[in-house]
């Protein structure tokens, strides 16, 4: 998420109850009297919770951390070498164990735990569990991928972006914690954030609703290591990390604002952060611990740090998820003010990239005939063009009386996304076309904002011509909106912004720069259907969760349409 001033721009770029609640559910009600002393110590040891992802038709990741003594502490390096048995059974009882090992985990990686369970059943649900020392962790739940050549009739995920602890409560993930109709949550990107307190907080006063640990900047492995301990503390997330498998990518605050192949805006080896080089390791080391997912297709660690890959759903669905981070050029000048120095290139220099060359060839290989029928891209920053090239200046000056947002001359306004890489949008644009590919939906997080888009492959002319695909955007679990950022009611201000935007790019459908929440994606083989769920007041950890709207796009025509009710 680009963030200049951080007040002005936004378009730019309970307590254990809940953990306790999901381990009733799959392992059986909790005593009248309260937790009993087995599960008051398995929140001591296991206080991070459980987690699993990346779902194959025959395996799933399991995830934990051990904290085996007092001084075992995220980040501190100190502890003993142990080992920790795991298992996963076909009922919540473990009467029916289909797998079971142990893994030996200690300082060297932060004591977490990260098993690829294989031999498994697809379109199967299992439950999982760790023990240590005679303490059993949580039950959690996973379920595999579909058979590679089944036909399911619907798929069902949770979407969720942008989770900064700083700025609220995770309401977003109780909300999907509540449901019991999803096969998997896609994560999006920036499931942390690097900002120490006093940072990037809630609204335009900056306010901390739970400040950062540790109290500064995350810069060494340490650092990036307590954050992800800090986030997994919170019981939302281990809620909805344990009632489904977890499908994620990331984005720039995993590592730091901005970040781009060999930099970030808010990087300063001056500032004695060091080489960016070394910090994006780190965060990538602390990230491949901490989180259940591949890199470099395997479990290991320190294996490698390939985060783009796929993940078939029988034949109805592949998604692929990107990485919009690792191999991209430096952004280039902003039309708007930027602490981003900017080099000489432009948007479209075809020298330029967001991809890389290996992960846009290997990204039109997903969107190629022949797979399966909707080809899901886990998008980290938003694809759709976006300009105001048609805007009329008694339009522009109003909204920049306030906001500050809208560019001139037409230039796109966040060139920290694919309008800020013209040439490798243009390339994908044409490989579907060209390949007469239907059935593209990009799925993207990032902006803080929720958005319904057709992809015109001429959006001058547009809707004279074909739409490429379609874009669904969900809105943030709790950063910083733009209602947020100028301190302004509701639907006042960013109303206009979005009918502005929405009057000079008709391909946009969908427009709102105002709530925060999570999405739910379904597909079936007639229809994909994206519903926003938005909250409440972020800072009040009870606040109520509401469904706001919901769009969908036929299978064939790359084009969006409002629906009047959610799945």
């Amino acid at each position: 998420m680009t963030t200049l001033d951080r007040r002005t721009l936004l378009a730019t770029g309970t307590a254990g109850a809940a953990t306790l609640a999901v381990a009733a559910h799959l392992d059986g009600p909790a005593t009248a009297a309260g937790p009993t002393a087995s599960e008051r110590a398995g929140r001591g040891v296991f206080r991070h919770g459980v987690a699993s992802g990346d779902p194959l038709p025959d395996a799933v990741l399991v995830w934990t951390r051990v904290t085996p003594t007092a001084a075992s502490l995220p980040g501190s390096g100190r502890g003993p070498r142990v080992e920790v048995r795991w298992e996963l059974a076909t009922d919540p009882g473990f009467r029916r164990v289909v797998r079971r090992g142990t893994f030996q985990t200690g300082p060297s990686r932060d004591h977490t735990v990260k098993v690829d369970v294989t031999g498994l059943a697809p379109a199967t649900w299992y439950h999982y569990r760790f023990r240590y020392d005679g303490v059993l962790s949580p039950v959690g739940r996973a379920r595999t991928a579909p058979a590679t050549d089944a036909s399911p009739d619907h798929l069902r995920f949770g979407v969720v972006s942008c989770a900064n602890l700083q700025a609220g409560w995770f309401s977003a993930y109780r909300g999907l914690a509540e449901r019991d109709d999803l096969h998997a949550v896609l994560h999006l990107g920036d499931y942390l954030y690097e900002y120490g307190p006093g940072q990037y907080g809630y609204g335009i006063d900056d306010r901390d609703i739970r400040p950062h640990q540790p109290a500064h900047e995350m810069v060494t492995l340490a650092d990036y290591r307590q954050r992800h301990a800090q986030y997994k503390e919170d019981p939302d997330l281990q809620a909805l990390h344990a009632k489904y498998p977890w499908i994620v990518t990331w984005d720039d605050h995993e590592v730091a604002n901005d970040a781009y192949r060999d930099g970030g805006e808010n990087h300063d080896p001056d500032r004695g952060e060091g080489d960016f080089h070394l910090r994006r390791a780190r965060a990538h080391r602390a990230y491949d611990e901490w989180m259940p997912v591949r890199l470099d297709g395997t479990a290991r660690l320190r294996d490698g740090d390939r985060l783009f890959r796929r993940l078939r759903f029988g034949r109805l669905a592949e998604i692929s998820m990107l990485d919009l981070r690792s191999y991209r050029d430096q952004q280039v000048a902003s039309p708007l003010p930027s602490p981003v120095p900017a080099p000489e290139a432009g948007v479209s220099d075809p020298d330029r990239t967001i991809t890389g060359r290996q992960q846009l060839d290997w990204l039109k290989g997903s969107l190629s005939r022949g797979r399966a029928q909707w080809k899901i891209i886990g998008n980290p920053v938003m694809i759709a063009p976006v300009d105001f090239g048609a805007l009329p200046q008694d339009l522009v000056d109003p909204v920049n009386d306030v906001t500050g947002l809208l560019p001139r001359d037409g230039l796109p306004y966040n060139v920290d996304q694919w309008d800020g890489y013209t040439d490798d949008r243009r390339e994908v644009f044409a490989h579907l076309r060209d390949h007469q590919v239907s059935d593209a939906l990009f799925v993207t997080g990032d902006i803080h904002s929720g958005w319904a888009c057709e992809l015109p492959y001429d959006a001058s002319t547009y809707p004279v011509g074909d739409s490429a695909g379609v874009e669904f955007v969900c809105s943030s679990v709790t950063s910083n909106n733009l209602k947020d950022i100028t301190g302004t009611p509701p639907h006042t201000t960013s109303t206009a912004v979005e009918e502005t935007i929405k009057a000079n790019n008709r391909h946009i459908k969908y427009l709102n720069f105002d709530d925060h929440g999570f999405s739910v994606l379904d597909v079936t083989p007639l229809r994909a259907q994206m519903d926003w769920y938005v909250i409440g007041d972020r800072a009040d950890r009870d606040t109520p969760i509401t469904w706001s709207v919901s769009y969908a796009t036929r299978t064939g025509t790359g084009r969006v349409e409002q629906v009047q009710e959610p799945v």
